[in-house]
């Protein structure tokens, strides 16, 4: 563990930066942080070291006045320093950013961590901000910085699971009572016994998919395969245990649908989705897990239902707004010594193009 100290930056004054953050110190933040995220919490870490060629990198972020910020943080193992990678989270992890106490930062003091991330002696640095973003990080952003917005889906549940109903499309309302109608079976397991169930369900969506995207085969199942692995969910499941729920449902005994979604806070997260689309679709089995998890959502607590990103104008923008779903905006921001990010995004489309592919 590192003790440094920065130099005095206006207005924030001297600021100690630990790294990694002591374990009992980031728990407290993602406890005290109403808008802490699952997927900002040391578990989460724990799931992307245990999957991926990253180390724990956070920083523990303390003002002379007792402000603390707990910044999670992954390094790229294996590359030299000026060739590594720092990002909160990797590509395919969701939502990182910083833990704050109640008020937040000022703009001094959030001006003296992103002034820090531009120095650190990586080839990218990036931080992708949760839907609760204070203003105060965007207009603190140093010029280094690329600023990209993502576009999620929220369920709002403060008013409870029947404030939430009335908020489902018309034609969701009717394909939950057509759903619980058939001969559907649904169950919640929070132990993990159903992760390979799932994932098998997840490889037969990944074909549909290709067929929709013009993607060969083969190419899809290497790329979602190195994109989200049987191993990844196993991890996720394990270490966060009861916060953790795979839904399955099932007709006739055969897996027809499941759900993940994940827990922390007053925040659930609805994190991967797949189903046998024969089987799923005649029963509505997909709008019968989603009513089930928003409800579960509601009875565990939780005010806000997390649906994910979605890219706007898209099937999957439209399947979330129909439960409620609203958009708001996630900032993601990158420092790069040189333009990799540009030239990854000009390959990838160079290669699409060539394979007619398109986003379903």
């Amino acid at each position: 563990m590192d003790v440094v100290e920065l130099p005095a930056a206006a207005g924030a004054g001297p600021v100690s930066v630990t790294s990694p953050v002591p374990r009992d110190v980031w728990w407290r933040a993602a406890r005290a942080d109403d808008c802490a995220l699952v997927t900002q919490t040391p578990a989460w870490l724990d799931a992307i070291c245990a999957t991926g060629p990253w180390t724990d990198a956070g920083r523990l972020y303390e003002f002379p006045d007792g402000v603390c910020a707990v910044l999670p943080l992954v390094r790229r193992r294996g590359l030299p320093g000026p060739l590594t990678v720092e990002d909160s989270w990797p590509s395919g992890w969701g939502i990182g950013g910083p833990l704050l106490p109640d008020g937040g930062l000022r703009p001094a003091q959030a001006a003296a961590v992103l002034g820090d991330l531009v120095t650190r002696p990586a080839l990218r640095v990036g931080v992708r901000f949760g839907p609760d973003e204070a203003p105060v990080w965007g207009q603190a952003l140093p010029a280094a910085f690329r600023a990209e917005a993502h576009y999620v889906q929220v369920v709002d549940l403060r008013g409870g699971f029947a404030a939430a109903w009335e908020h489902f499309r018309p034609r969701v309302k009717r394909d939950v009572r057509r759903a619980e109608r058939s001969p559907v079976e649904v169950v919640a397991d929070r132990t993990g016994r159903l992760v390979p169930v799932f994932y098998a369900l997840w490889e037969k969506s990944v074909l549909r998919w290709a067929e929709q995207q013009h993607e060969p085969e083969a190419l899809a199942r290497f790329r979602q395969g190195r994109a989200f692995p049987l191993r990844r969910l196993e991890a996720v499941a394990e270490r966060l245990g009861e916060a953790c729920t795979v839904y399955l449902a099932t007709c006739g005994g055969e897996p027809a649908a499941g759900a993940v979604v994940l827990r922390h806070g007053p925040h659930a997260k609805y994190w991967r989705g797949a189903m046998d689309r024969e089987l799923a679709n005649p029963v509505r089995a997909n709008h019968l897990l989603q009513r089930l998890a928003i409800e579960d959502a509601c009875a565990a607590g939780c005010r806000y239902y997390h649906m994910g990103d979605s890219r706007p104008g898209s099937s999957l923008a439209a399947f979330k707004a129909s439960f409620g779903a609203r958009g708001r905006q996630s900032m993601r921001y990158t420092r790069e010594r040189l333009p990799v990010s540009a030239a990854d995004r000009a390959l990838r489309g160079a290669a699409k193009r060539l394979l007619r592919f398109h986003d379903a």
